[in-house]
């Protein structure tokens, strides 16, 4: 059983990424990928600082497998979810997992507050979903690239792909300053994957 789940995920992550140590959740976590044959593809980036989108974002069992690898691996990732979702056990647990709370209501204020984080920490990876919503969408939400230009900071394309039970790192990206190009280059690099309900396109 170990040697099956060793070969679906790295033994250690690059050595720059933010990361925590070696504990009973992760090894569970590995094992139970490997027994539903997950495995991870692609380079992961050794850098400290990193945008993470992923896509597809059609089910919450999509955002479930990507939390999974997260831990199975040991990063440290943030992630922002709604005020109203940290509130008693809830509210404690997705703290633990690295969720940040936000004010979707004020404008800029993600985008503000994730800054002050990038300025303030040595290492801050950050997930978001750029799709903003698990419906099927034609125009991707650009909070990502304005992040992105305003803090200096690459953004790396993880996706997820249900046919082959795979959660991919795809390239580096180093934005421009033309979104319309640097969002064409992006949906064009996910409509090969299929999450659990449907594509990006």
């Amino acid at each position: 059983m170990g040697s099956r789940v060793s070969k679906h995920l790295p033994d250690a992550l690059p050595p720059r990424a933010p990361q925590f140590a070696q504990n009973a959740t992760r090894r569970f976590f590995r094992w139970l990928l490997g027994v539903c044959g997950w495995k991870l593809v692609g380079e992961i980036p050794n850098v400290p600082k990193v945008i993470a989108i992923v896509a597809p974002h059609s089910s919450w069992w999509d955002g479930w497998w990507a939390l999974m690898f997260m831990v199975a691996m040991g990063f440290k990732v943030s992630f922002i979810a709604k005020n109203e979702l940290f509130v008693g056990p809830l509210g404690w647990l997705l703290r633990k997992l690295g969720g940040l709370a936000t004010d979707r209501s004020v404008a800029n204020g993600t985008i503000g507050q994730l800054s002050a984080e990038f300025a303030s920490r040595d290492q801050f990876w950050v997930a978001l979903a750029p799709e903003g919503t698990r419906k099927k969408v034609q125009k991707w939400k650009s909070g990502f690239w304005h992040l992105a230009r305003a803090t200096d900071v690459p953004i790396v394309m993880v996706s997820l792909h249900y046919p082959d039970k795979t959660l991919g790192f795809g390239p580096l990206l180093e934005t421009s300053d033309d979104l319309d190009a640097d969002m064409a280059r992006i949906r064009a690099y996910y409509v090969p994957f299929q999450g659990k309900h449907r594509g990006t396109v």
